[in-house]
């Protein structure tokens, strides 16, 4: 069988149909993504689609992937060129940036933290190895604190043997990295990650003009909570 082809030839179909799946999300939803839709769009045969994506959660997957990837690479970018002994400035670039990639792709930060799409289930074997990659900078950053005995933990109470149990089972994920450092990772992801969420959902009282205020104060906080 011949493969269908573009009406108007694209220099390059995968990005295409990728860029206009993220218009799509922007525009309607996640939980609206219709392959037959954005083969439309592209001017193309749905067949044309099925042939990178057999279906929509192949698409989302993908996209799910893309996204994770994306932050990991604006986490390390933040870091690159600062001292490799200066972890503090290089905690708080991770946190703004962070931020910053949040606001500029609101599409895909919502797609892999928001609210899940109706029928899908993310298969763990795909997206685990790239959401782990997106974190990977943060969990570096902490083990090189705890390695120097930089880290405040004299005020963290006790790990329950349970925590203990699946911070283990992450090192799977999360490299070689202290449970302590794992901990952290989450606790601090979490502060970060909510109040990105609060902004990209504009849930926060109109007088708050200029959330990066609050952020970077939060920002402030964790150093020297832990520092």
């Amino acid at each position: 069988m011949v493969r269908p082809t573009l009406k108007k030839q694209k220099p390059n179909l995968q990005e295409a149909i990728k860029e206009t799946a993220w218009k799509q999300i922007a525009e309607t939803g996640a939980a609206t993504l219709s392959l037959r839709s954005i083969a439309r769009e592209l001017g193309i045969t749905a067949p044309a689609i099925y042939n990178y994506h057999p279906d929509r959660d192949a698409l989302v997957t993908a996209l799910i992937v893309d996204a994770y990837t994306s932050l990991g690479e604006s986490q390390q970018t933040a870091i690159d060129a600062l001292p490799t002994d200066d972890q503090k400035a290089r905690l708080s670039a991770l946190g703004l940036a962070y931020r910053e990639w949040a606001i500029t792709y609101p599409q895909r930060y919502l797609l892999i933290f928001g609210t899940p799409i109706p029928n899908y289930v993310a298969p763990e074997n795909i997206t685990m190895p790239a959401a782990a990659c997106a974190i990977i900078p943060l969990t570096n950053t902490l083990q090189a604190l705890y390695s120097q005995k930089k880290l405040k933990l004299e005020r963290l109470s006790p790990l329950t043997p349970e925590l203990e149990a699946m911070l283990e089972a992450w090192k799977n994920y999360g490299g070689n990295a202290d449970v302590e450092v794992l901990y952290l990772t989450a606790v601090i992801w979490s502060r970060v990650h909510g109040l990105v969420m609060l902004e990209i959902g504009h849930h926060v009282p109109p007088v708050i003009t200029d959330f990066g205020e609050l952020f970077r104060r939060e920002i402030k906080n964790i150093l020297s909570q832990y520092l």
